[in-house]
């Protein structure tokens, strides 16, 4: 028999076994548009009902879920950095607007790589960035909203620090760069993921499978021409 939480770990716990199944279920299935509240209750070994008691909604749970993301893309970031820089790929000489830095900085290109490489790291985090913004955000309440906002926002704000401590990119041209890489993370990870029915035409008509981007690599050369461009302004 399945036993209620019985204090805030237990329910802290099991609100954490909900999260990690539905990432889970996204990562096998392809996509979080096609798992259901009753699969990630029967993975996370709870009774088909028991979501309810800590998630209002399917929308709710995966808008915790794109929360979360957040958390891990800056937690990625900070030390993908200090990797970065340990390993001594980085600059030894600041840009014109900055002074000769007495440490290693990041460039442009090395920058962006550190974004790409995260992002792709995180890629159910890079499907929710889609449905966050098109329908996660306003099907759940006011104060469900503003605490995913108050809670991403916070999270952009230390990557930019991050990567403004660590470059040689002023913090505009990384905040620049930061807005292009939660679009085409979010659009080219749905172009590169079609749905089994347009799978099934590629296969029928190639020259349109074209579309059906690589994901990784063509993130990566965006944002490296993108930040590249904004280092040279």
């Amino acid at each position: 028999m399945h036993q209620r939480a019985r204090s805030a770990e237990d329910k802290a716990r099991r609100a954490d076994d909900l999260l990690k199944a539905a990432e889970a279920l996204a990562s096998e299935l392809g996509g979080v548009r096609y798992i259901t509240l009753a699969a990630v209750t029967e993975r996370a070994g709870l009774h088909r009902t028991g979501v309810r008691r800590y998630y209002a909604s399917k929308e709710e749970l995966l808008l915790e879920l794109a929360e979360r993301g957040w958390g891990q893309w800056r937690d990625a970031i900070k030390d993908a950095v200090k990797d970065a820089i340990k390993s001594g790929a980085a600059d030894r000489a600041g840009p014109a607007h900055r002074p000769a830095p007495s440490r290693s900085r990041l460039g442009p290109a090395q920058t962006a790589a550190v974004v790409s490489q995260t992002l792709v790291a995180l890629p159910v985090f890079c499907d929710l960035l889609t449905h966050a913004t098109l329908y996660l955000e306003g099907d759940v309440d006011i104060e469900r909203a503003r605490r995913y906002k108050t809670n991403s926002f916070a999270a952009h704000d230390e990557i930019a620090a991050t990567l403004d401590h660590a470059s040689t990119m002023t913090v505009e041209q990384i905040t620049s760069l930061l807005a292009a890489a939660i679009m085409l993370a979010a659009g080219l990870w749905q172009v590169s993921h079609p749905t089994p029915t347009l799978a099934a035409l590629y296969e029928q008509e190639p020259r349109w499978g074209h579309v059906a981007l690589d994901f990784s690599p063509r993130l990566t050369g965006l944002l490296e021409a993108c930040a590249v461009g904004l280092g040279g302004t």
